[in-house]
């Protein structure tokens, strides 16, 4: 049983052009996202697209010696298949869902939602702002046969589009889905990078750590705590999106 984080990453959203490319400190949303996984270098697969738009993408792909694959634009749950299919996973395989728009995810917390997937022996495992968490450390767990059943049977656009849909919501009844819980309820914090507001709460958070990727969710919480004018800036964003 390996273990592979397969991180969806486009420059096309409608909404931020290129977010995934954007500066932070000296490297880019996408290369300090990386960054912070750099323990899971080896087992990390960019499932990114196949338009013409993807070059710097593949780029910094190349450039760090990180596994990629070109696929449907639309299709996210084609491209996530066909990625692992690519590098070969089995069937018992752990694939971790990310996606690149969260340069601030969290190694550690990864390593515990694996560890809630193993011992809890549960089909589908889930970090996100419904655990407490804030926005923006989104993972998801689960096995490459579970994806290859969501690939088979997903009809609609909605279920082809998000990956894990037909997971969560299409056959959630007969799974057992576990989430991994935070110790407090973070989740009015949004780190996650949709809108301009984002990419600027992002930029002044990241400059608290000397724009430097080494910072635990701990200290994470508490500069955040610390500076709520950071929380102030992109606030509004999560609030009108509920």
């Amino acid at each position: 049983m390996n273990t592979y984080i397969v991180i969806q990453a486009r420059t096309t959203s409608t909404r931020l052009p290129k977010k995934v490319l954007l500066p932070l400190g000296d490297k880019t949303v996408l290369e300090t996202m990386l960054k912070r996984l750099e323990e899971f270098k080896d087992n990390i697969i960019i499932a990114t697209t196949n338009d013409g738009t993807q070059e710097e993408i593949v780029n910094i792909c190349k450039k760090h010696k990180i596994k990629y694959y070109e696929g449907d634009t639309n299709n996210v749950l084609s491209r996530y298949y066909e990625s692992c299919l690519k590098y070969e996973l089995k069937d018992d395989d752990i694939v971790i869902r990310c996606t690149s728009d969260c340069p601030f995810i969290d190694a550690k917390l990864i390593q515990k939602a694996i560890n809630l997937y193993k011992t809890s022996k549960a089909d589908y495992v889930s970090l996100g702002v419904h655990s407490g968490f804030p926005r923006g450390l989104d993972t998801e767990v689960f096995s490459f046969k579970l994806l290859t059943q969501a690939y088979n049977n997903a009809t609609t656009d909605y279920e082809k589009e998000h990956v894990t849909i037909y997971m969560h919501t299409t056959i959630k009844d007969k799974l057992k889905i576990e989430f991994l819980k935070s110790f407090e309820d973070n989740s009015k914090y949004r780190i996650t990078l949709d809108e301009i507001a984002d990419y600027e709460a992002i930029k002044k958070l990241y400059e608290k750590f000397g724009n430097k990727e080494e910072f635990s969710y701990e200290k994470l919480i508490s500069t955040l705590k610390d500076n709520p004018e950071i929380f102030e800036i992109n606030k509004f964003v999560e609030q009108k999106k509920r």
